[in-house]
């Protein structure tokens, strides 16, 4: 019996790959569109962590936007193809995607403040590129927020690699909030500063499991800020300048989201919530140099006239 030989037409036109087909970025006036949630996303040179956040994404069961802004050095990260493939796994699922290049890169504030302006939505969940969600946590997260009524809630990504390590002084300020949660004015390295080291390592995860919270519970925690994944309430956010300040800052700084999250806390109140379904890829971080901190350069005080809580 003669071998078999794949066909000449086979081997003359392979299937092409998702990176090889063009990636419609969608219409930003169409993006604006009302909806109760949108994702926004920075990315920058990290398209196999952005794949893994978007995979997280995809698992989720509520509904949202998504825009992604990127301001990688060559070309966008929706260029790989497994980026591009769940960008179209998203939009099959009924998520509107919004894909965007946003340069030159003027700093970690400017844009974050790109990315609000893009959505009209009643919440917003900023998610760094390097954060996969559980499924569920998107929908518990927004069931925290409507329920307590507050500025903001997050998610604080358990580093996994520190499962094994346990830090009970870095522990010791966890506290729930008793009743509902309350604006609180926290100065910048003031007594609540402290608050910050539960979230380092895998200490959020060993606080929760002492909790032994049954399936479908969650409680909200006090926090000084949340990094990576917090949902917000836009309206709120904007209330307090969102991230105006940007122009008052060196391009190159950290600290952004403890200016805006100190200043939603002291006008409406904010938690951090547990479980969080939230972890960390652990890749090395793009933004190696935090010597500036914004916090260190802006008033976190806002006028509570302007926010009507005065």
């Amino acid at each position: 019996m003669a071998p078999h030989n794949p066909s000449p037409a086979a081997r003359r036109y392979p299937l092409p790959s998702a990176g090889s087909r063009a990636l419609d970025p969608g219409d930003p006036e169409a993006f604006t569109r009302p909806r109760e949630l949108d994702v926004l996303v920075p990315t920058r040179n990290r398209p196999a962590e952005l794949a893994a956040t978007l995979a997280g994404l995809a698992a989720q069961d509520a509904g949202f936007g998504l825009a992604v802004s990127d301001q990688s050095d060559g070309d966008p990260a929706w260029a790989h193809p497994a980026v591009a493939g769940l960008v179209r796994v998203l939009r099959h699922a009924g998520h509107p995607v919004l894909l965007g290049q946003h340069l030159p890169r003027r700093g970690l504030a400017e844009h974050r403040g790109h990315l609000l302006a893009r959505s009209r939505a009643r919440y917003v969940l900023f998610l760094d590129d390097d954060i996969w969600l559980e499924p569920g946590a998107v929908a518990r997260m927004l069931t925290a927020i409507r329920e307590l009524g507050c500025g903001f809630v997050g998610n604080a990504p358990h580093g996994l690699s520190y499962a094994g390590e346990h830090r009970p002084h870095q522990e010791a300020t966890f506290a729930l909030w008793d009743g509902p949660v309350r604006p609180e004015v926290l100065e910048v390295r003031g007594p609540e500063w402290g608050r910050h080291t539960v979230h380092n390592a895998a200490n959020l995860l060993h606080l929760t499991d002492r909790l032994g919270l049954r399936p479908g519970e969650w409680r909200a925690y006090k926090i000084a800020w949340v990094g990576a994944c917090v949902l917000y309430d836009r309206a709120k956010l904007l209330a307090v300048g969102g991230y105006d300040f940007w122009s008052r800052v060196p391009a190159v700084h950290a600290g952004e989201d403890v200016v805006v999250q100190l200043r939603v806390q002291a006008a409406y109140g904010g938690a951090g919530i547990v479980p969080s379904g939230a972890y960390h890829l652990e890749s090395p971080t793009t933004v190696p140099d935090r010597d500036v901190q914004c916090f260190d350069l802006v008033p976190v005080a806002v006028d509570a006239a302007a926010t009507g809580t005065g």
